[in-house]
């Protein structure tokens, strides 16, 4: 079966202004997110992608584009189903705010009950996501053959969601994983099983320098601005 690259979107003027953007339209790269975009072609040059996917979302739209244009004949593809969580309600809003929220303590300990008014389930969110990279798996092995190799641009929360299903993990632990804009995770399936067999990788280690502690512990909803 193929192996699937993840790639979270480059960082977005959303992440830089602390709000969780959803689906809310014309949230574009920032400046850096741009450069992260900009050197996608370089760090993936060594792999022969049969596929790209992308959520329809305007920042994974313009993070895949400069690897569009570097492979002229890449066949890309956009999928509703790998776009962001529905936040609903919580969409367009300042995390600082949502900090308060009750909801945001269910998000945080138990997200596979967390449901956002007038958005989705974070269960739901999983399921479709997991669906589409089933499909794709399928399509992509059909087209390309079982060593293919395939892109799929997507979101901080879809993509740990998509971490935690093949790793057997339950929704309730994917707050555990992290995802950095422009980050790489690579999932190989198997007839058998996946194995996951990159996480989040940037190509920079200075992110893991230590940082400033709020002493709170929460995962960034919706995955956060990255290394400043």
């Amino acid at each position: 079966m193929p192996t699937l690259i993840l790639v979270r979107h480059g960082r977005s003027t959303a992440n830089t202004s602390g709000v969780l953007a959803g689906w809310t339209p014309g949230v574009a790269l920032d400046e850096r997110g741009a450069a992260q975009a900009a050197a996608l072609p370089g760090r993936l040059a060594g792999l022969p992608l049969a596929e790209v996917v992308a959520s329809p979302l305007q920042r994974c739209q313009e993070t895949v584009a400069p690897l569009l244009a570097a492979r002229p004949g890449l066949r890309a593809h956009t999928d509703e189903r790998v776009g962001e969580c529905h936040y609903g309600d919580w969409s367009g809003r300042k995390l600082a705010e949502l900090k308060d929220e009750p909801l945001m303590e269910v998000v945080q300990a138990h997200p596979s009950a967390a449901a956002f008014p007038g958005g989705e389930s974070m269960r739901a969110m999983q399921t479709r996501a997991a669906e589409a990279v089933r499909e794709w798996n399928a399509r992509v092995e059909r087209d390309h053959g079982a060593d293919a190799v395939y892109l799929v641009c997507s979101h901080g929360d879809v993509i740990k969601s998509l971490v935690a299903e093949a790793l057997g993990l339950h929704l309730d632990l994917f707050q555990r994983i992290s995802v950095e804009p422009c980050s790489v995770t690579a999932i190989r399936y198997t007839r058998l099983r996946p194995f996951l067999v990159r996480l989040g990788d940037t190509g920079d280690l200075t992110s893991l320098a230590p940082r400033e502690d709020t002493g709170e512990g929460d995962a960034p909803v919706g995955g956060g601005a990255g290394a400043p």
